[in-house]
């Protein structure tokens, strides 16, 4: 059997991925200013609504690239953007994923089937053959939701970081129940 081919942004229109929880979405400039304390780009923080629609606008020009998605958590219950995640810097190691909560929402169980999620889409939509993260060992929350979810580490890098892998025949991502579509 062949293998897929790969399949990379940009989508059109935008994927909208959800299960009974969450729904990953785009995120909008109407929805920076509930986003501005996690707003990042490249590590460096906005601080203002206007520094968020730049930061916004560089990584829209990465999505139109090829060279990420990025989704904001929508809960499905209250409406209200809890985080953010997605793949960043380009795809040639298979797709990193990174991801985000605002503080009042975490703990909160949003972030496990937010990965899940974008796993889901990894795999089954781009056909992505590695789906990898970063963090750093003291970051012990971060650690223990990638293993949670099936990630399992392999290689520890300069400093601090360290680098999970997404190990599929060890934890199925599949939800029945997710529901991805395109808007």
């Amino acid at each position: 059997m062949p293998e897929k081919a790969l399949q990379f942004p940009p989508y059109n229109p935008f994927p909208t991925v959800s299960n009974e929880r969450i729904t990953l979405c785009e995120i909008l400039p109407s929805d920076l200013e509930a986003l501005l304390e996690i707003c990042f780009y490249d590590g460096v923080k906005s601080t203002t609504f206007k520094e968020a629609l730049v930061i916004n606008g560089k990584i829209d020009n990465d999505y139109q690239s090829g060279n990420s998605i990025h989704w904001g958590i929508r809960d499905n219950e209250s409406g209200k953007l809890v985080g953010t995640c997605g793949y960043y810097r380009g795809f040639e190691k298979g797709g990193e994923l990174g991801c985000v909560l605002l503080p009042q929402f975490r703990g909160q169980g949003f972030m496990a089937p937010a990965l899940q999620l974008a796993a889901n889409f990894g795999l089954e939509t781009m056909n992505l053959p590695r789906i990898y993260a970063i963090t750093t060992k003291s970051n012990l929350k971060a650690v223990a939701l990638l293993e949670r979810t099936g990630f399992v580490k392999t290689a520890d890098l300069e400093g601090d970081d360290v680098e999970y892998e997404l190990i599929t025949k060890k934890y199925s991502v599949h939800s029945p129940k997710s529901n991805q579509q395109y808007r």
